[in-house]
């Protein structure tokens, strides 16, 4: 194979886009690279992730850990991260000056605190390998004929190339995978994940900006369930106790048409049984106080004054003389509060869509298409997504870096 002639094409400036073009660039200097995006904006997810710090991966060290943290993709996984794990992802990113540091939930975020180090750090690689970047370039279809693929962009203008990855991320609709549908590819049909629960009207969100460190949700008439912490908005309930229960329901809600309804349990280290009985110590121990002045689970007080305004007890009644009826209402909005959810909301910069190109046609051990020689896909593309806490990141890591890898050994002639 000639070298200094072939070209890869990389259709996506996002995390596994870019990883993708400086990995393959610098393992093959005289390979041509191309990026192109749509946009007039590089890196815009890494950009503002994590509040604009860049949740780069998470600290997990095992594989079988760390795979059940996606909803969908875990299998595809299991092979993926066997070549690039979160362990390379923390040398990759410190070798090239950016270390990175482990918070209390796992998360992972440059010791700069600041997304603009990775992007940084990619542009560097990017400018030292000889990476040619082009805006505002959205393709328009994709052919390939003996060997050498076609891609047609807006306003008619054509390029050329012998390798193609796509890591374009992730489309909200399945009319825009027709151009990857063309090419013989099949879609799991997309829907959104990560998203909030909205509630409009119900009085808790008069709550907002209260939240607990742990609560357990579940989906009523469901297997669906999770835990963790969670916040009380203006339209309703986020956290991430919330958006783990989305998307690990991101299909079942979507056929239910976010229409659905879920049971907290605001105690999770109690339930209905225990509660009582703890509640009949309590009645002993503080009789002669005002339930409202002591509040015996350190929640929120606004949280605690809501749950006995829900039901029906009196600000100035005292643990001793708590009737029996008042105190069951107490038990069930503690420990199995319902609410009905009607709508969602996106979670800002979290927001990811599950579905994509089916796992069954890409090799995990090359992320090429098993259908298309040299073709190529990485990151939110593929139907894998992840829970938040760096998880989609490391996908596209892992995606990119392998793709790179097999792009580089197929010119080497390996």
């Amino acid at each position: 194979m000639s070298e200094a002639t072939k070209r890869l094409v990389v259709i996506g400036g996002g995390a596994a886009g870019f990883f993708c073009a400086v990995n393959a660039a610098r393992m093959h200097p005289s390979l041509n690279v191309l990026l192109l995006e749509k946009t007039g904006k590089l890196l815009s997810k890494v950009k503002v992730s994590g509040g604009g710090r860049c949740n780069v991966t998470h600290s997990c060290f095992s594989i079988s850990d760390m795979v059940r943290h996606y909803p969908r993709g875990a299998n595809f996984l299991k092979k993926t991260f066997h070549q690039f794990f979160t362990t390379d992802t923390i040398q990759w990113y410190a070798d090239r000056g950016v270390p990175l540091k482990t918070e209390d939930d796992g998360r992972m975020f440059p010791v700069t605190n600041s997304s603009q180090s990775i992007i940084d750090c990619l542009m560097k690689e990017a400018n030292k390998y000889g990476v040619e970047i082009r805006m505002m370039a959205d393709v328009k279809t994709l052919k390939q004929e003996a060997e050498q693929f076609t891609l047609e962009l807006s306003e008619s203008r054509f390029i050329t190339a012998d390798f193609v990855a796509i890591a374009c991320g992730g489309y909200n609709k399945l009319s825009q995978f027709s151009w990857l549908q063309q090419l013989g590819h099949s879609i799991a049909e997309p829907v959104p994940s990560l998203f909030t629960f909205n509630m409009p009207g119900n009085a808790i969100t008069q709550l907002m900006g209260v939240s607990v460190p742990e609560a357990a949700v579940k989906i009523t008439g469901s297997n669906l369930s999770a835990k963790g912490p969670l916040l009380i908005t203006h339209w309703g309930l986020s956290g991430p106790a919330i958006l783990r229960l989305s998307a690990w329901g991101a299909r079942q809600l979507a056929m239910d048409n976010w229409q659905f309804a879920i049971t907290v349990n605001w105690l999770p280290q109690f339930n209905e049984q225990t509660l009582r009985a703890h509640l009949q110590q309590l009645r002993f121990q503080m009789a002669a106080q005002k339930i409202i002045n002591r509040n015996p689970f350190d929640l929120p007080q606004r949280l605690w004054q809501y749950f006995l305004q829900q039901s029906g007890i009196d600000e100035d009644k005292r643990w001793a003389d708590l009737p029996a009826k008042e105190q069951n209402k107490l038990i069930a909005n503690c420990c199995a509060q319902e609410f009905n959810i009607q709508g969602k909301t996106t979670f800002k910069e979290e927001f990811v869509t599950a579905g994509g190109i089916q796992l069954s046609e890409v090799d995990a051990n090359t992320m090429q298409s098993k259908l298309v020689p040299h073709l190529y896909f990485a990151g939110e593309i593929l139907d894998v997504d992840g829970i938040t806490g760096g998880f989609n990141f490391q996908h596209a890591w892992t995606s990119g870096y392998i793709a790179a890898k097999a792009i580089a050994a197929v010119l080497e002639g390996k």
